[in-house]
């Protein structure tokens, strides 16, 4: 380690950047400072609390200068909860520093011009925009300071969030921004209720107790799905909390609960259980309905997922005769939402049930002319796949964030349609395929897209060419 590296304290850091995980980005000479809470333009001390051969992570002891883009976080959990870390910068600075986190893996990675990139959509809203929020159960509170565990009536139950990098410990949330009501009222109202009758919640560690997850799914047409996670609760229990909510809430459209007693969380191996209501409820753009089930997929900022549709489907610029391929589909809204607007569509995903929902999501709008097919992307979209259904005019795609997979795209290669819209959630993966893709096609248009407030990630449309 060098000697730089050594040291524990730096007066008068510049802080010149932000990392994703919040952390504003300084420099020592050539030592990388990551600062906790630390926005672009502060000058500060900072105590390094961990260090590595060329970088350390640190805190600020003393502020001399504050940033002009720094503002006063809203949330009191600001900094121990894992969400919004980015909420101590303004709006405006948020989204500039998004645009240049695309600019930058574009530039750099990919080698494209950025020049002529258009200027980032902002969220309407920065607060309340989530239209699903996933809560935790669990008897090993996060302590916050001045709490102490000698405290012998301390109590230890929380609902509410993971601590980063602490799988077994949750922080008990009084007030989350990110989803509207009945979300606050519903989460408070059941701990409350739980704790009064004494149930016990879920030991992470050793998979015990009564009670696991609370969902809240909410939609744009006033819908409201809550579904309670058990695990080794007794029907009695089940009953009462399922009683309480529906009399407390008798506005939730679809009250469901799940018996899980698996080492993990995930519900998509899970039966569920109508306790009242259907077992969906709606979404809708532009007129066309989506029925969202608890294990459904569906874009989690509804506002902007039908902006980013949108984008989408001008990028493409239809003229209503295409063939379009519409890779990772998922439950079929981005191919539902441009059926109108082409000959046919083809929807490939890994997901059995997504594809399931995508077809559901065709039959409800009465759209005739989209097909879905469920399977590992890399092995459908073969040759074989593309002479049964046809070359397509356009591909959209939309992938995880670990971007498309190597064979996917030498299979776009293969194919030569005309367009490709790459949406992404991740410009550095995104980056990565583009750099292959060029070989073929022109980047023509660039368009950031704020998802998520407050936060470090972003969406970003691109639309491809090809060249003669």
């Amino acid at each position: 380690m060098n000697q730089v590296a050594k040291k524990r304290f730096f007066e008068n850091v510049a802080i010149i950047d932000i990392a994703e995980e919040g952390k504003g980005v300084g420099k020592a000479d050539d030592f990388v400072l990551f600062v906790d809470k630390a926005v672009p333009g502060d000058i500060a001390d900072v105590a390094v609390y961990r260090s590595k051969k060329n970088f350390g992570e640190g805190k600020i002891t003393e502020l001399k200068h504050p940033s002009e883009y720094r503002t006063q976080p809203f949330c009191e959990h600001f900094g121990t909860c894992g969400g919004c870390k980015w909420q101590h910068m303004t709006y405006a600075a948020q989204l500039k520093f998004k645009q240049k986190s695309v600019a930058d893996a574009l530039a750099r990675i990919a080698k494209v011009d950025v020049t002529a990139m258009l200027p980032i959509v902002p969220s309407p809203a920065d607060k309340y925009y989530r239209n699903k929020l996933e809560y935790t159960f669990s008897n090993k509170r996060w302590l916050n300071d001045g709490e102490n565990f000698g405290d012998n009536v301390l109590n230890m139950n929380a609902l509410g969030f993971h601590i980063p990098g602490r799988f077994d410990k949750i922080l008990d949330i009084e007030h989350c921004y990110l989803q509207a009501e009945p979300s606050n009222s519903l989460r408070n109202s059941i701990r409350a209720f739980v704790l009064q009758h004494g149930y016990s919640f879920y030991d992470l560690k050793a998979h015990t107790g009564a009670l696991r997850n609370l969902i809240v799914r909410t939609s744009s047409t006033g819908e409201t799905m809550v579904i309670v996670v058990f695990a080794y609760a007794d029907e009695d229990e089940v009953n009462k909390l399922m009683d309480f909510i529906n009399e407390e809430f008798p506005g939730i459209t679809s009250l469901l609960y799940i018996i899980n007693q698996k080492k993990n969380d995930t519900i998509f191996d899970q039966d569920v259980i109508a306790y009242k209501g259907p077992e969906f409820i709606y979404e809708e753009m532009h007129g066309i309905k989506f029925r969202i089930g608890p294990k459904s997929f569906y874009q989690t900022n509804s506002v902007q997922a039908l902006k980013l549709y949108e984008i989408a489907r001008d990028f493409a610029d239809f003229k209503g005769d295409e063939l379009v391929y519409d890779l990772y589909t998922g439950a079929g809204t981005i191919a539902n939402f441009i059926a109108g607007h082409v000959r046919e569509v083809v929807g490939i995903e890994y997901v059995p049930a997504a594809i399931e929902d995508a077809k559901i999501n065709s039959a409800i709008n009465n759209i005739t002319n989209t097909k879905f097919y469920a399977g590992d992307m890399k092995d459908i979209l073969s040759a074989d796949f593309v002479g049964e259904h046809g070359k397509p005019g356009v591909i959209i795609t939309d992938p995880p964030r670990a971007g498309m997979h190597p064979d996917v795209v030498n299979r776009l290669m293969e194919i030569e349609a005309n367009k490709i819209v790459y949406v992404s959630c991740n410009a550095a993966t995104q980056a990565r395929d583009l750099l292959v893709l060029k070989e073929k096609y022109n980047t023509v248009k660039i368009q950031p897209v704020d998802m998520f407030p407050h936060t470090q990630h972003v969406e970003n449309v691109v639309l491809l060419e090809l060249r003669p």
